[in-house]
């Protein structure tokens, strides 16, 4: 297994599907060890990763895919937002501040 420091010199932010993919390969490998341990410090770092890259690109598709079920437009979601700019800000994903 990776040595901490290993570890922490290969984490990067996650900007694609196949670096989401190989983080989430590395939890996996992770998961079991001993709390306390460096390999259960690295699982932390890399959870942390995988739940930014979540937030980021899968909360903005749970929201657009409610819409069309619900048949809401973008100004049914400015109650939520507070104004109609704002909800076009994160479903373009310019601000995601109100998601995290």
């Amino acid at each position: 297994m990776k040595a901490l420091l290993e570890i922490k010199s290969s984490l990067k932010l996650i900007k694609d599907n196949e670096q989401y993919k190989e983080c989430l390969a590395s939890i996996d490998n992770l998961i079991d060890f001993q709390e306390g341990s460096f390999e259960k410090e690295g699982l932390e770092l890399v959870s942390i990763l995988v739940e930014s890259y979540e937030i980021k690109h899968f909360s903005i598709k749970a929201i657009k895919i409610r819409m069309i079920e619900e048949g809401l437009k973008k100004k049914d979601l400015a109650k939520y937002f507070g104004n109609a700019s704002r909800v076009s800000e994160v479903l373009n994903r310019k601000d995601l501040s109100r998601l995290i």
